[in-house]
Order: C-alpha cells, then sequence, then structure tokens
C-alpha cells in the first residue's frame, strides 16, 4: 500500500500554469500521479509517495503559485494499490 491524496483545487487556477508548477513540485519531491483541468473549472490532483512528501506538496498547494488565487483545496487521504511511474498531467 501507497500514501496517497487526492485533491480538488478551487479558484483562480486554471488558464495560470498551475498544473506545471503542481507536475514540477511533485517531481522534485519525486512523488508520482497527475493532475487535471476538470470542466467545473477546478484542478485535481492525485498523488501518492511518502506522507512528508505529500504533506509538502499540499501545502505547496494551498499557497498557489504565481498568478493563481487558491480559494479552497478539499482533499482526502488514502493508501492506494496503484503506483505510477511518474507524475503527469492528464486531460
Amino acid at each position: 500500500m501507497i500514501n496517497a491524496f487526492t485533491a480538488t483545487v478551487f479558484g483562480r487556477v486554471q488558464g495560470v500554469g498551475f498544473r506545471f508548477h503542481v507536475k514540477s513540485r511533485a517531481i522534485s519531491l519525486n512523488l508520482t500521479g497527475w493532475v487535471r483541468n476538470s470542466p467545473e473549472g477546478t484542478v485535481e490532483i492525485l498523488a501518492n509517495g511518502p506522507i512528508n512528501d505529500l504533506e509538502q506538496l499540499l501545502h505547496y498547494i494551498k499557497a498557489g503559485s504565481i498568478g493563481s488565487q487558491v480559494v479552497k483545496v478539499d482533499f482526502q487521504w488514502f493508501w492506494s494499490e496503484r503506483a505510477f511511474k511518474n507524475f503527469e498531467i492528464t486531460e
């Protein structure tokens, strides 16, 4: 089993490079998973890896990136049986 979380990020997070910043940070922390825009205007994230690194990514997500404005982050911790090879931006 692998530590993981899913998150939905609300605010001005589409069209401002937010997904690329999340991917860059996740890769620097050696996390795997994905980030994508949703049709509702939010950004969805699934990340897995060591709990300390996941907590760092979550903190980064809540803080936002330059040009973004994070209003709210809904997230849930879980144990994942699926391991990803890397961290990707998906559509």
